[in-house]
């Protein structure tokens, strides 16, 4: 219960410290959503999306999972998209993965976790997918590193593949599909050059994305 507390006194500090720097910071804050941004991201506590893209509350709209999966029948993962496309009128979609992902090194290995197992089959078809390009790298951080890059990669393709994204881009909204990963041991996004506005722009952005690397020792 102490941590607890520890918390609400943290924040009532924080409230009252954004306050007296800016008066009507909570007024405006109330007053309106407009993000331009859905992050989907992992739940991984060491990646806050605002935090590391230096955003303020309201101006990224957040779903997180396990290892930043998207599958097309997570309802809350649909849900959460077709909320920030069709009604917050979001501009970027961008699915961040992380170097040094628990789930992503679970479904590399194949550990046994739990109940998580199920989600991370999904990761554990993006290994099988790619067997053979990952074979091609030295084992152990390469290849974890190289599978953390391809999961994101092909969620990415995943989102274009909604219906979501699709009849917003039938109707011409302008809403561009990105992949970006983070890493920990620098606290830099890198961009996995993997956007898309169109599904023509998808096709072609996922075939240069997986190509295969060379072998590293």
């Amino acid at each position: 219960m102490a941590e607890l507390r520890e918390l609400l006194e943290n924040n009532r500090r924080w409230a009252e410290r954004v306050r007296a720097q800016e008066p009507a910071f909570f007024e405006d804050l109330a007053a309106i959503q407009a993000p331009g941004i859905l992050w989907i991201g992992c739940s991984d506590s060491r990646v806050p999306a605002n935090q590391i893209t230096g955003q303020r509350p309201g101006e990224v709209f957040v779903h997180r999972n396990v290892a930043n999966v998207v599958v097309h029948t997570d309802l809350n993962c649909l849900s959460a998209m077709q909320y920030a496309v069709d009604v917050l009128g979001i501009r970027h979609v961008i699915v961040c993965g992380h170097y040094g992902c628990g789930g992503v090194k679970a479904a590399l290995d194949g550990q046994r976790l739990g109940l998580v197992d199920n989600w991370l089959r999904h990761v554990e078809d993006v290994r099988d997918l790619h067997a053979e390009a990952l074979a091609g790298l030295a084992e152990g951080e390469a290849r974890w590193d190289r599978l953390c890059e391809l999961n994101v990669i092909e969620q990415v393709l995943h989102v274009t593949q909604t219906t979501v994204m699709r009849d917003a881009w039938v109707r011409g909204q302008e809403v561009t599909v990105h992949g970006w990963i983070y890493a920990l041991r620098d606290g830099r996004l890198r961009d996995l050059r993997v956007s898309a506005g169109s599904p023509g722009e998808a096709a072609q952005a996922y075939a240069e994305a997986v190509r295969p690397r060379v072998r590293q020792a």
